[in-house]
């Protein structure tokens, strides 16, 4: 005879059953109670929330325009030949910084020499001619006085002077023509800067119609930055540089958008807008004194278009969204908080510009607010890692993060 499995379960576990139960609803309001006195939970249910506190203050905010931008040199030059000739000698090292005039290299200079040699022995033949004429016109000019040459005489004798004479001017660009094709055989730097890679080596001949060059030099103090912004912006700029009466400021951010590279000014904007894209270009230029901008970097752009005197501000943090907008938690009197609805404008460098419902002075919460209903009471603590917090005094306590990063005992996964 079997007994029923119901049956043997409460035969046989009835009571250690009935007993747990018991026992673990007794120890969870046990639980409760004395979680209750400790204060422990959301701030509705009496506890005291740890919270870091900052101030609304006011400053001058900056306004600024972001974009994208390419570096470019301020000066970029391809050194070319100028005459064919054989590359007799470079003079420059690969990735040097040259001045302008410096010589880079030379070429055979012999063909050209021999050709300002020719063009100075012929000047010196005509000047000859040209003296011989001169005297012979001044005896048929004598003979003339003494009735005893004619006028035609004298006068086909006069053009003869005049002809040699204008053969000596082309005789003399012919010599100043030569001197230039000679001193086309020394390539010399156009502009000061830094070389690139040697795009011919020495003992090649060299042609005035090779496209790639010997060398491309770029200027990189100062330096260019070439970058692009919505047309929507067009306006914003424009009165920026009309307000300002100088040129507005331009910063250079590295990939993070963070790392400052460089600052500098914005010099041109472009006339007309990019109809396909709806953007305008800009150029900045930077001193680059610590040659943090390389031509060809991709860096992100941030222009200064104007600053907002005397901005009321709290930090970012500070502002939370619900659905019915953007708020903040503010401190009252006794240490308890308002959740109070705020219009905020613009986000820059980490405060938030608000147009209305705080007052300078005012204390809201900048961390912890998700333990946080109207009418919590809190107390200050240090933000993680110590410090103060923005537009705050120095709190005191302990981190709110440290007290959540430790789960209640008796939890488990």
């Amino acid at each position: 005879y079997r007994q029923p499995l119901m049956e043997r379960m409460r035969g046989a576990d009835g009571g250690r059953v009935e007993s747990g139960s018991v026992g673990g609803a007794a120890r969870a309001k046990g639980d409760r109670g004395e979680a209750k006195e400790k204060g422990e939970g959301k701030g509705d249910r009496g506890g005291v929330v740890p919270v870091v506190l900052g101030g609304v203050v006011q400053r001058d905010v900056p306004i600024f325009l972001s974009g994208i931008g390419t570096v470019q040199g301020y000066n970029t030059v391809t050194v070319r030949a100028r005459v064919d000739g054989h590359l007799e000698r470079v003079e420059f090292g690969e990735g040097e910084e040259v001045q302008a005039g410096q010589v880079l290299a030379r070429l055979d200079a012999r063909p050209f020499q021999a050709v300002l040699d020719q063009a100075l022995a012929k000047k010196k033949q005509d000047e000859a001619l040209l003296a011989n004429a001169s005297r012979d016109l001044e005896r048929e000019q004598t003979l003339l006085a003494e009735k005893a040459g004619t006028a035609q005489r004298v006068d086909t004798q006069r053009a003869l002077v005049e002809q040699l004479q204008a053969t000596l001017l082309g005789d003399e660009a012919a010599i100043e023509a030569a001197r230039v094709q000679l001193d086309y055989t020394t390539l010399r730097a156009p502009v000061a800067g830094r070389t690139g890679i040697r795009m011919v080596d020495q003992g090649n001949v060299v042609r005035a119609s090779d496209a790639t060059g010997v060398v491309v030099i770029t200027q990189m103090q100062p330096i260019a930055l070439v970058f692009t912004l919505s047309e929507q912006h067009l306006g914003a700029v424009q009165a920026g540089r009309a307000q300002s009466g100088e040129p507005l400021l331009v910063q250079a951010l590295g990939r993070d958008n963070t790392t400052l590279l460089a600052t500098g000014t914005l010099s041109v904007v472009d006339n007309q807008i990019d109809s396909t894209t709806g953007t305008i270009r800009l150029k900045a230029v930077f001193a680059n004194e610590e040659r943090k901008l390389w031509p060809g970097q991709f860096v992100n752009v941030r222009l200064r278009v104007a600053i907002r005197e005397g901005a009321l501000v709290v930090p970012v943090q500070a502002v939370q969204r619900g659905p019915k907008g953007t708020y903040v938690f503010v401190v009252q009197g006794e240490d308890t908080v308002e959740m109070r609805m705020v219009g905020v404008g613009r986000m820059e460098d980490g405060w938030a510009v608000v147009e209305e419902g705080l007052q300078a002075g005012e204390r809201v919460v900048v961390d912890g607010h998700y333990r946080l209903v109207p009418g919590a009471k809190v107390r200050a603590v240090e933000p993680v890692g110590g410090g103060r917090a923005r537009g705050g005094e120095k709190a005191k306590g302990e981190s709110p993060r440290k007290e959540e990063a430790q789960p209640p005992a008796g939890k488990g996964l």
